[in-house]
C-alpha cells in the first residue's frame, strides 16, 4: 500500500507542475487520505481522516482539493446510492458494487468485463479510454442482517 501512496505522490507532483499548482502539504494528504481508503470516502470521511494529521485543514480546503485531485486525473468521482460525492483513489482497472442498502461501495475486478467488446454506438459517441460497471445490489452483509432479523 505504501508504495501505491509513494506513486500517487509522485504523480501529484507531476499533475501540479504540468498545470502550474504548488504541491502543497494539504494536497499530499488528502490524496493519500483517498489512496489508503478502500471505503470510497466522501468529502466528510476525507476530512476526518486527514485531520488526524492536520487539526486546522478545513472542509472547503478538502472539498477543493478533491475537485483538483478529480480534475487532473488522480483519483475518480464514484456514484453511490447517496447523494454525497464518494471517491476512489484505486487507479487499477475495478468495477464497482453499490449496496442500496448501506451505500457501501466494493471493488471488483473482472478479466471477462475488461475483454468485453464495446457496442458499436460507444463508437459513434467518441473514444473510450476506461471502463467501469457498477452493479447495484444488496451486499452479503445486509442480506445476512435481513436473514437473521427474519428468522
Amino acid at each position: 500500500m505504501e508504495h501505491d501512496v509513494c506513486e500517487r505522490l509522485s504523480a501529484l507532483a507531476g499533475a501540479c507542475k504540468e498545470v502550474g499548482a504548488r504541491v502543497t502539504q494539504q494536497r499530499r494528504e488528502v490524496l493519500r487520505a483517498v489512496v489508503e481508503s478502500d471505503r470510497h470516502p466522501d468529502a466528510q470521511a476525507v476530512l476526518h481522516s486527514v485531520r488526524e494529521r492536520m487539526p486546522t485543514i478545513s472542509f472547503d480546503t478538502v472539498y477543493r482539493t478533491l475537485a483538483f485531485l478529480q480534475e487532473n486525473g488522480l483519483i475518480r468521482r464514484v456514484q453511490g446510492t447517496a447523494e454525497r460525492a464518494r471517491f476512489d483513489g484505486n487507479d487499477r482497472p475495478h468495477h464497482h458494487f453499490v449496496c442500496r442498502k448501506c451505500g457501501k461501495i466494493m471493488d471488483f475486478e473482472s478479466e471477462d468485463i475488461d475483454r468485453m467488446r464495446l457496442p458499436v454506438g460507444v463508437g459513434k459517441l467518441g473514444i473510450a479510454e476506461s471502463r467501469q460497471l457498477q452493479i447495484v445490489g444488496v451486499c452479503r452483509a445486509c442480506e445476512k442482517r435481513k436473514e437473521e432479523s427474519d428468522g
